[in-house]
């Protein structure tokens, strides 16, 4: 393949890649299915942050944002099977036992992990060394300019965290199981190494747990523009929306078999972080995954970080196998 350039880089050499916003497919149908899949994602960003402003304290806590966030995903399920992106990652019930699977680890282990060594620990203990009273400044600004900076300084974070797992061997490591899922879907951004899982999760979101409101707030940015990164939806998504935030189009070249191309779109809700780095390209791939698109074990998933890495200890630090001279025969 002879690929296309972008900036300094040829990408789609090893796997076909589509670059550029005029070349990616428009939803088809009428004038209504046409409004429906332009303004949903804009509609839903709007109503969450109108709730999460309005909402009565009796019901804006955490349980209510667990109770959307599950109902928003399976709303998103059921678009997958009215307007799928791609018919090649239609969900089959083998991928949805492996997502579930996940999904569950991540309700259950991965939080009682968390729980005792995950960033709202070091949080937790930091904060006493902190005077608020200097976060005056912050919690005189207007409700929705704290929660976007809420949302906008853990993105930040994930975006340096993302990126240096696809530049630092080790962290390379347990990231790369994510990189061989073969199709998008809601629940594929729950799979992955447990030890990325919790890597990726660390933020410093829990000091600002003293701004109960923007906090949640900062919530509805996050499920209302992150949640697109892994689904198999096409939206005709306006063009302030796919040049400020991550579109599945943006993700899908992330997942792509193309390595070059695998090398962008690093954000997790605000594409225009990448847009400020340089590693943002507009685009779309069909073809997912490593190795040509090889399906991964859940046993293999788990085990592959370790056993890579033991095989790269070796290569590094084994003793060189060494050379015996051949045995002459006594005269």
């Amino acid at each position: 393949m002879d690929g296309i350039r972008v900036g300094k880089r040829v990408i789609g050499t090893q796997a076909p890649v589509t670059v550029g916003w005029e070349n990616i497919a428009r939803v088809e149908g009428g004038p209504v299915k046409q409004f429906i899949f332009t303004w949903f994602q804009p509609t839903v960003l709007f109503a969450l942050l109108a709730f999460w402003y309005y909402a009565p304290n009796s019901i804006a806590k955490a349980s209510t944002a667990i109770g959307i966030g599950i109902g928003f995903k399976v709303l998103l399920l059921a678009l997958e099977w009215v307007n799928p992106r791609y018919a090649s990652w239609r969900l089959t019930w083998k991928e949805l036992v492996t997502d579930l699977f996940y999904v569950g680890l991540g309700y259950t282990l991965l939080r009682i992990v968390d729980s005792y060594i995950g960033s709202e620990v070091a949080v937790k203990a930091l904060q006493h060394s902190f005077h608020w009273d200097k976060f005056k400044c912050f919690t005189g600004l207007p409700l929705l300019v704290q929660a976007f900076l809420i949302s906008f300084v853990f993105d930040f974070g994930q975006y340096w965290m993302h990126r240096g797992m696809h530049n630092w061997y080790p962290l390379w490591l347990p990231h790369s199981v994510h990189h061989y899922i073969t199709q998008l879907n809601i629940n594929k951004g729950a799979v992955g190494n447990p030890v990325e899982l919790f890597l990726i999760g660390l933020g410093i979101g829990g000091f600002f747990d003293f701004v109960p409101r923007a906090f949640l707030l900062s919530g509805a940015f996050g499920m209302a523009i992150g949640t697109y990164q892994h689904i198999n939806v096409r939206f005709n998504s306006p063009r302030w929306w796919r040049f400020l935030f991550n579109t599945t189009e943006h993700h899908s070249l992330h997942h792509s078999q193309d390595y070059e191309a695998t090398r962008s779109n690093y954000a997790g809700s605000y594409i225009f972080i990448d847009r400020m780095f340089g590693t943002c390209i507009d685009g779309e791939a069909e073809l997912l995954g490593m190795e040509g698109g090889r399906r991964m074990s859940i046993r293999e998933q788990m085990t592959y970080p370790f056993t890579e890495g033991w095989k790269a200890l070796k290569r590094r630090f084994g003793r060189p196998a060494t050379s015996h001279p051949l045995a002459v025969p006594a005269e």
